[in-house]
C-alpha cells in the first residue's frame, strides 16, 4: 500500500484557492511568513522569515544557489511570414545554439528564422523536438546578454499575471551566474542585513550553481510518477565548496539547503561521487518518497504547486503525510504560495 501511496500523482494534490497564489512580491524580503517545521517530532509553528536566524546554529552550512535569471523570454516573428512566435530560452547548448520552448511551434520548421525587436537578434532553428522544444542558433553581434537585457522579458510563471515593475525582484540578491529561465525562488527571502546577521552568528555561506531550465515548467501528466522524465540541468560545486561541505560532513555540523535547487545539487553530487567533488555535470535526479537523503539536514522552501515535482521532493524530506498537513494548515492561515509567496523551514532533530 505504501508504495502505492508515493508513486501515485493523486496523492500530491490539494486544493488551493486562487487569491493564495502570490502575483507580487512581499515589500520587505524578509518580512515574508515563515512555517518551521520539525520533522522529526512533528511540530508546526508559524513566524516571520526574519525568525530564521533563531533556527540557525553557529557551525552550520547554508548553501545557497546563485544561478541569475535570464531576461529569456523573447516575442518575435518569422520573417518568411510575420507570424507572432515568442521564444523561452532554456538552456545554453554551447556556440550560441539554445534549447528553446516555443509558443505557436508548429510555424517553426528546420531553417525557419524568427527575428527579435530591430533584428539585432535574429534566431534560426536547427532541430525541431517534442512539445514545442526547438534548438536554435542564436545570430547577434555584440554581447548577448546585453541584448536581451534591451528585447527580454523576465519568464515569469503562468500563474503569476503580469510582468514585474522591478526586475530585481525576480532575482535573489546574491544572483550572480547568468543562465537560469527559473529562479531559485527559495532565497527570495533574504536580504543582504540578513546574511550579515546569519554570518556574525558563525553560519558559514557556500554558493553552488543549478541552472534552472525546462523541468520547472514541464509538469507532471504521469499517473505513476517513477514514469515522469526529468529533464536534466547543468550544475557546478566549486573546489572550495566541496571542501567545506566535506569538511561539515566529517564534522557531522549541519548542511542547510536553501531551495530544491540546492538540493539537488547537492544529493546529485553525494548520489554520485559518495562525496563532496568539485565538478560541473548535467544532472536528472528525480527525488521522490522513497529516495534517502545523502547530503542535507535541513531545508528553506517555498510552498509548491500540486502535482509538481517540488512538491514530490518536499515529501521525501519531511515526509508526504506531514507536509499534506502543513499545506492544509498553511491554507487555512492564509500562507501565500508559489514564486512570490511565503516559506518554509524543515528540520530535524540533528544539532
Amino acid at each position: 500500500m505504501e508504495s502505492n501511496l508515493v508513486t501515485d500523482i493523486s496523492y500530491y494534490d490539494f486544493d488551493l484557492p486562487e487569491e493564495l497564489i502570490a502575483q507580487t512580491p512581499e515589500k520587505k524580503r524578509d518580512h515574508s511568513r515563515l512555517l518551521v517545521l520539525n520533522k522529526d517530532d512533528h511540530t508546526i509553528e508559524h513566524h516571520h522569515f526574519y525568525d530564521i536566524i533563531d533556527y540557525l546554529h553557529e557551525g552550520d552550512v547554508l548553501v545557497r544557489n546563485n544561478s541569475k535569471v535570464i531576461p529569456a523570454r523573447l516575442l518575435g516573428t518569422k520573417e518568411e511570414t510575420n507570424a507572432h512566435v515568442e521564444v523561452l530560452l532554456l538552456k545554453d547548448l554551447g556556440s550560441d545554439v539554445w534549447e528553446c520552448l516555443c509558443g505557436n511551434a508548429k510555424v517553426i520548421k528546420i531553417g525557419t528564422i524568427i527575428s527579435f525587436g530591430d533584428g539585432s537578434l535574429k534566431a534560426e532553428c536547427l532541430e525541431v523536438k517534442d512539445e514545442g522544444i526547438r534548438l536554435m542558433k542564436l545570430i547577434y553581434k555584440g554581447i548577448l546578454f546585453e541584448i536581451l537585457d534591451k528585447l527580454g522579458k523576465m519568464p515569469l510563471p503562468p500563474y503569476i499575471h503580469k510582468q514585474c515593475e522591478d526586475n530585481s525582484r525576480y532575482q535573489t540578491v546574491y544572483a550572480k551566474v547568468e543562465g537560469s529561465a527559473a529562479a531559485p525562488t527559495a532565497g527570495f527571502h533574504f536580504t543582504e542585513e540578513l546574511f550579515e546577521k546569519i554570518k556574525e552568528k558563525g553560519v558559514i555561506v557556500v554558493d553552488v550553481t543549478l541552472h534552472i531550465g525546462l523541468g520547472t515548467f514541464r509538469p507532471v501528466k504521469v499517473e505513476n510518477i517513477k514514469e515522469h522524465n526529468m529533464h536534466s540541468e547543468v550544475y557546478e560545486i566549486s573546489q572550495e565548496a566541496a571542501d567545506i561541505l566535506n569538511k561539515a560532513k566529517e564534522e557531522e555540523r549541519r548542511i542547510i539547503s536553501i531551495g530544491t535547487t540546492s538540493t539537488r545539487t547537492l544529493e546529485s553530487c553525494m548520489q554520485k561521487y559518495g562525496k563532496f567533488v568539485a565538478t560541473r555535470e548535467s544532472t536528472s535526479i528525480f527525488i521522490y518518497p522513497g529516495y534517502e537523503f545523502k547530503a542535507i539536514d535541513c531545508l528553506i522552501t517555498n510552498f509548491h504547486l500540486p502535482k509538481s515535482t517540488l512538491i514530490m521532493l518536499v515529501s521525501a524530506f519531511a515526509g508526504h503525510d506531514f507536509i499534506m498537513k502543513a499545506y492544509q494548515e498553511a491554507i487555512d492561515k492564509k500562507y501565500h504560495f508559489f514564486s512570490f509567496g511565503d516559506s518554509m523551514f524543515i528540520y530535524g532533530n540533528k544539532r
